[in-house]
């Protein structure tokens, strides 16, 4: 898949934290959830899922930038730090991943996998938490907001309400 892990993602989010308080610069983070991954295992088996969480990883290593980092976080879940993006050019990037996202055929066993869609939540820093865990806890809430929402959207986190 080609993306890091959550130890990695944990031992680099303070760091880069640290590094974009420091030097005056915006940073966000955000979480991507693959929607309705068990039905696509239960459906078409753990190979298809697998395939599917492949495309996925495929996609971000292609969308994002080199100083972006993107992680499997768990399950169908993936994190992705965006160091020296504002939340509206956050948003705007995980808008385009979902468009893309949505616009894939995936095959396995020679045929097409149903329709493919993915939510999102994004939160910024300083505005939505100074330290890794508040960070991860806004754009989780933003994300669980997006999945309330009808999933297949992405949501900025703003204060204690996510807004749309």
């Amino acid at each position: 898949m080609g993306l890091y892990n959550r130890r990695f993602l944990e031992e680099s989010l303070a760091r880069e934290i640290h590094r974009t308080n420091r030097d005056g610069v915006p940073l966000c983070v955000a979480m991507l959830d693959l929607d309705y991954l068990k039905q696509f295992n239960d459906t078409f088996g753990h190979e298809a899922g697998d395939r599917v969480l492949r495309e996925l990883g495929r996609v971000l290593s292609e969308k994002l930038r080199k100083s972006d980092i993107s992680c499997r976080f768990g399950g169908e879940e993936f994190v992705l730090v965006l160091p020296g993006s504002s939340l509206a050019d956050a948003q705007h990037r995980l808008e385009q991943i979902r468009l893309l996202v949505k616009g894939l055929q995936v095959r396995h066993d020679d045929q097409i996998l149903g329709r493919l869609t993915v939510s999102g939540g994004v939160a910024a820093s300083p505005e939505h938490g100074s330290a890794a865990a508040e960070l991860l806890r806004a754009a989780d809430d933003a994300l669980y907001a997006a999945k309330q929402a009808g999933r297949d959207r992405v949501v900025a986190f703003k204060g204690k309400e996510p807004a749309a």
